[in-house]
Formats: C-alpha cells, structure tokens, sequence
C-alpha cells in the first residue's frame, strides 16, 4: 500500500520556486505567478484528505496548478465564460503524473549557476514578452505556451486562423530579436 502522508508544513520550502517558475512560464506576470502558486498551496490543504498517494506530492501539486492556470486563462479569456482548455500530457492514465519527470529535468538536481542562469533567463523572457503588443503577447503565450487548438484560439479573440499565424511569425521574430539584444 502506498504511503498517503503529505507535508504541507515543507511545501512552501520544497516547491515554492519550482511552482513559481512552472508558473511564470505560463503567465508571464509575477504577481498573477504568486497568487496563483499561493491558490495552488491552499488548494492543497483543502483538499489533502483526496491525495491517494499515487503520485509524488510535487505532481499533485502541480495538477492543481495546472487547473488554477486554467482556470486564470478561462476567467480572463472567455466570452461568457465558455472557454475549451488542454492541458493533457498523457493519454495513458496508468502513467498520468510521470510526464512532468519525463519532460523536465529534476529542479533539486541543479548548481547555483543553473539556478542562477534560468533565472535570468525567466527574467529575460518575461521582460522581453512585456515589450510586445497586449495581443501579439497573448496569441503568442495561447498557442506557444499554453498549446491552445488554433480553433479555440480563433474562436476566443474573434480573428483568423491566417491572421492567428501571422500574429505568431511576428511575435516569435520580436522574441528573438529581443532575447539575442537582452540574454544572447
């Protein structure tokens, strides 16, 4: 039988930054990044009597990200409230929970200079998708970041599926030119 104890007492400790850093990548605002990692923690505590154990207390956690960044997008995306989101990994629900290991390296296995580096780099990025117009950010951050359907896309901000990947070409080249300027 698995063992089903959880620590909230050392989430905050153990996970707070790995949250963090899943999360700004998918939102590109610190604050937004901060409540949504503190909803994630107090989401947690309520539900605690749910964890079955069956993955780590890091993917479980980070499943209930997973939702409160949707949730985020819905709430601010959504034409009267109907928004379709996926954030599927896996089919396979025997291994559900193992794609995060399988697709990102181990946060707790990294240098002081690998901490510091992808650091700086979060910030180049975040800064650099600061510098680009509201919708070419936000079309770039659906499709890119977050995998949104091109369909869903097109359906929540009223354009194209053409006009969609023009706005993509052009933030994706404003990026570059930005992150070779700022980071390179």
């Amino acid at each position: 039988m698995a063992n089903h104890k959880i620590d909230p007492n050392n989430w905050i400790k153990l996970y707070s930054d790995y949250l963090f850093n899943y999360t700004i990548t998918r939102v590109s605002d610190r604050e937004i990044a901060q409540d949504l990692v503190s909803e994630t923690f107090l989401a947690g505590l309520k539900s605690m009597v749910n964890f079955k154990g069956e993955a780590s207390e890091r993917t479980w956690l980070i499943s209930i990200l997973k939702r409160k960044v949707i949730d985020h997008y819905r709430k601010i995306n959504s034409k009267k409230g109907k928004a379709e989101v996926r954030m599927s990994y896996n089919s396979d629900v025997e291994s559900e929970g193992d794609w995060l290991e399988e697709r990102v390296a181990d946060p707790f296995d990294k240098t002081a200079e690998d901490t510091l580096e992808n650091s700086e780099l979060g910030d180049a990025i975040h800064d650099c998708l600061a510098k680009l117009p509201q919708k070419q950010a936000e079309v770039f951050k659906m499709k890119t970041i977050l995998g949104y359907e091109t369909e869903t896309i097109c359906n929540e901000l009223d354009i194209t599926a053409s006009n969609l990947w023009v706005i993509v070409h052009r933030a994706r080249t404003a990026l570059a030119d930005c992150m070779e300027k700022s980071w390179f």
